[in-house]
């Protein structure tokens, strides 16, 4: 019985620290013609067989949850008419605001269509807690790309690195912080290169709850997937209208 337990407790803490680098995507789909809500719309995003969805409401309105961080091809659906390939990145622990989509009916125009959207200059966690996020791109174009803990002091001002090479976060003791690579929990992270990540951030202040087991900072790494390359592979043939 205790065993079982045990293992009940082990599965659970992975079950939660797997869930922390998943994302979501908000929109609101519109008539191009009216300008109305369209109602029943369905909002997807195709990841290789697996399916992330969600349908608009009254509004227009749609968050589609649980999707894993990176890049991806958002599709709006509606009856027979479906405007595809519509470029998102979805954050980790966050949400991309894609805005106004407007929604036109392929039968009737025939031609290309045409998506407007706008993103905020800063990245919102949770609706109100910005935060110090990098993509793989910015990684790979930062002189500290070969140091992980380098490329963390750099991200902000409140994580400095001692002396002996340890990181401190707003003056809090050293050890005193969190490492999570790819949902698991580590005491160090001076092994992991630099061209593995595919995206990494650093709570330094505000923790969420689910982290609250430290009074320092939150790293959180992703690493990078075969599916994470193809998605960008295939974003950059779409974009390039190949």
């Amino acid at each position: 019985m205790k065993n079982v337990l045990m293992m009940t407790a082990i599965l659970t803490t992975g079950i939660l620290f797997g869930q922390g680098s998943l994302g979501e995507v908000l929109g609101t789909v519109l008539d191009k013609k009216t300008g109305d809500p369209v109602y029943g719309a369905e909002a997807y995003i195709d990841d290789n067989g697996i399916k992330y969805r969600s349908r608009t409401d009254y509004e227009g309105k749609f968050r589609i949850s649980a999707i894993p961080a990176g890049a991806y091809m958002l599709n709006i659906k509606q009856y027979e008419d479906t405007m595809k390939n519509i470029p998102v990145d979805v954050p980790m622990n966050g949400f991309d605001q894609v805005g106004d989509i407007a929604f036109v009916s392929t039968i009737v125009t025939k031609g290309t269509l045409n998506v407007m959207y706008y993103r905020d200059a800063v990245r919102l966690i949770d609706g109100n807690l910005p935060v110090t996020t990098l993509t793989s791109e910015e990684i790979d174009k930062s002189p500290a790309k070969f140091d992980v803990k380098g490329l963390i002091s750099s991200m902000s001002s409140d994580v400095r690195q001692t002396d002996d090479g340890e990181l401190v976060f707003r003056g809090a003791r050293k050890g005193d912080m969190l490492y999570l690579v790819d949902g698991v929990k580590t005491s160090s992270v001076g092994s992991v290169p630099g061209c593995s990540i595919g995206r990494m951030m650093v709570y330094t202040g505000g923790l969420p709850a689910k982290y609250g087991d430290t009074l320092g900072g939150v790293v959180i790494m992703e690493s990078k997937s075969y599916f994470d390359l193809y998605r960008k592979y295939r974003s950059e043939q779409l974009r390039s209208g190949k």
